[in-house]
């Protein structure tokens, strides 16, 4: 075969890989700047949390995960949720995240798991609060800008299902010229919430909940470019 008909196939084999593993929904122009799967402990040291004894290494059979086991020790500036781990060192704009979750405590309607972006600094924030049951504090999504958490969303649902022992894939899209996010939950083509703001046009992307427990695991993250962040939010968690 000539040698330009073998690159030729080699290239469109490639491509074809590339959009098979790139689902449905990423915009032109983004590329995939993160990615996680947790398969060994020392992928923790990505992360640094609010308290990282709260967090660690966790195997399910065949597979592994993240794990937010307990309450953090940790004394928010402003009313916000205490369990947080953020990707250290890096700052994202614009961006496609996803994510498989799994709620691990009791039922009962604020049980949750949360989506932090934009972070700043623990003053001025974002999260996507995901809970059984839709309130004014739970079920939204929250700005944290030098004052107790505040909802914003224009669209919601009366909740998600978080079940027993189930995993769900959560997706959080956000275009900062147009100030829209918007968040789904299993169902990748219809959002859950949708909301605009342009307060925080950059800043950390991370996981958690306000006070309850879970587990995270398939982190991706698409968008057109990122920022190094200089210096740290919280401390690193690190193998456990």
């Amino acid at each position: 075969m000539p040698i330009r008909l073998l690159l030729l196939t080699a290239i469109c084999l490639g491509a074809a890989a590339f959009a098979a593993d790139t689902p449905t929904g990423i915009p032109a122009g983004y590329k995939l700047l993160y990615s996680q799967s947790f398969d060994n402990a020392a992928a923790l040291k990505d992360f640094e949390a609010t308290d990282p004894k709260a967090w660690q290494f966790a195997r399910e059979g065949a597979s592994s995960a993240m794990q937010l086991t307990r309450q953090s020790q940790y004394m928010p500036p402003f009313r916000s949720p205490v369990n947080i781990a953020l990707i250290a060192g890096k700052l994202f704009g614009d961006f496609v995240l996803e994510v498989d979750m799994k709620q691990t405590g009791r039922e009962y309607g604020h049980r949750d798991m949360c989506l932090f972006f934009g972070f700043e600094d623990p003053a001025h924030f974002y999260y996507a609060h995901l809970a059984t049951a839709a309130d004014p504090n739970a079920h939204n999504i929250f700005i944290v800008k030098e004052a107790a958490r505040k909802n914003f969303a224009s669209k919601t649902t009366q909740g998600v299902n978080w079940g027993l022992d189930v995993w769900h894939k959560v997706r959080l899209v956000r275009d900062t010229a147009a100030g829209t996010i918007r968040v789904y939950f299993d169902d990748l083509a219809a959002p859950i919430m949708e909301a605009e703001d342009r307060s925080f046009i950059q800043g950390q992307i991370g996981f958690g909940s306000f006070d309850d427990t879970g587990m995270i695991d398939n982190v991706r993250i698409w968008g057109p470019s990122m920022k190094e962040k200089p210096g740290a939010s919280f401390q690193k968690i690190g193998p456990g």
